[in-house]
């Protein structure tokens, strides 16, 4: 029988499982209240461990259970395992009550723990990340301040570059480019989505992205906004 490696079938299973953990980080993170970077961090150490590791060898709905605990730990916004325990189960078990601190409660925290300990074996303790969050605030900051003021408030390109940096984690992007380029790629596609030109940008030396980061190219741009809209079809594809 292939492995998961070689097959593309396998492959496309493999994408859409961790579509769906990535929905279930997030989701979670959501009614833990859990801010953007260390939910970013929860995706991006989910990423990282299966890169290294079968699908198959792993639950990875515990993996996720880990990271989620694990990037509170690591972004300094601590999370009760108790917490984390009860929203995945509820996520997990629609309309049930709470588990009762029994026998089951502590078999799973301790699963958890042991998976964090891996985990971080498994990374070489390097859990620690660069995201693209304080490149794109920085950037949409510049470009406001560039643009036309009614141009600016009538189109939402802050929310929608927002958004869709968000939704960059369901697809692995962020181990493949650096957070630089992913931001300036994620502004770049909601300018095209919205049709919104930068001013003066035809006839600068210089093109507005190349500004911003002087090493990105417009293959690599558009490689990450291909990967972005691949992530929405397969979102299409998963109920």
């Amino acid at each position: 029988m292939a492995s998961s490696s070689t097959t593309l079938p396998d492959k496309d299973r493999a994408a859409k499982t961790h579509f769906r953990i990535i929905r279930f980080i997030m989701e979670a993170g959501v009614k833990l209240g859990m801010h953007s970077i260390p939910t970013a961090t929860a995706c991006t150490v989910y990423h990282k461990f299966f890169h290294e590791t079968s699908l198959d060898a792993y639950d990875p709905y515990l993996v996720a259970m880990s990271a989620i605990y694990l990037a509170g730990k690591v972004e300094e916004q601590h999370l009760r395992t108790r917490d984390i325990i009860n929203v995945c189960h509820r996520y997990l078990n629609p309309g049930s009550d709470p588990l009762e601190v029994d026998a089951k409660f502590w078999e799973l925290r301790d699963s958890i723990v042991q998976c964090e300990l891996l985990m971080l074996r498994l990374l070489h303790f390097r859990v620690s990340f660069t995201h693209p969050h304080k490149y794109l605030l920085h950037y949409l900051v510049s470009l406001k301040n560039w643009m036309n003021r009614h141009s600016w408030e009538r189109t939402p390109i802050a929310t929608a570059s927002w958004a869709l940096l968000r939704d960059s984690y369901h697809g692995d992007i962020c181990l493949r480019y650096q957070a630089q380029h992913i931001a300036v790629a994620v502004l770049y596609f909601a300018l095209q989505c919205y049709g919104v030109d930068v001013p003066g940008n035809e006839s600068a030396e210089t093109e507005w992205w190349k500004v911003f980061s002087e090493d990105l190219t417009r293959e690599t741009i558009s490689c990450i906004i291909s990967e972005l809209i691949h992530v929405y079809t397969m979102d299409t594809e998963i109920p």
